[in-house]
């Protein structure tokens, strides 16, 4: 499966959490799953990572973040993005779009309603892309394959 994680949920997910975000990513970086990325969303997460609010929950400090933006980049296929088309009401969400759509991904992880609203649904839906919360991600990760038999 192709996963893009939003920064929300990548935020919830930094070292030493035991939160469904970090359990996503953590089965994200075992084959067969490939987690997608772009500079936009590293950088978005580097950026919201070091407000103070933020930083007094995950309690890393400046070189535990670059560390941290850094393993996700490589562990991630990092995607270029094209310009983009306003698809979302908040520009801010275009290129998480646009990175979902460039990485092939199957889903799109995220606790940001703007991209559950239907004409992003609709957008996504178009190009193969589901948009799931974490939590629901989880359990389908954790879901035993379907079994087949053969008669």
């Amino acid at each position: 499966m192709r996963v893009v994680l939003d920064t929300n949920v990548l935020a919830r997910a930094t070292p030493g959490r035991n939160s469904p975000a970090k359990q996503v990513l953590d089965a994200l970086l075992v084959a067969p799953h490939v987690l997608v990325s772009s500079e936009f969303l590293l950088t978005e997460l580097g950026r919201a990572l070091r407000y103070d609010r933020v930083r007094a929950i995950h309690g890393l400090d400046d070189a535990g973040i670059d560390a941290y933006v850094q393993a996700l980049r490589d562990a991630s296929l990092v995607v270029a993005l094209p310009p983009t088309v306003a698809v979302s009401t908040d520009p801010n969400d275009d290129p998480v779009i646009a990175t979902a759509i460039e990485g092939q991904a199957d889903v799109l992880c995220t606790w940001d309603n703007h991209l559950f609203a239907p004409a992003v649904q609709q957008h996504l839906t178009q190009v193969g892309v589901r948009v799931l919360r974490d939590t629901a991600l989880l359990s389908e990760l954790q879901s035993p394959p379907p079994t087949t038999t053969n008669p």
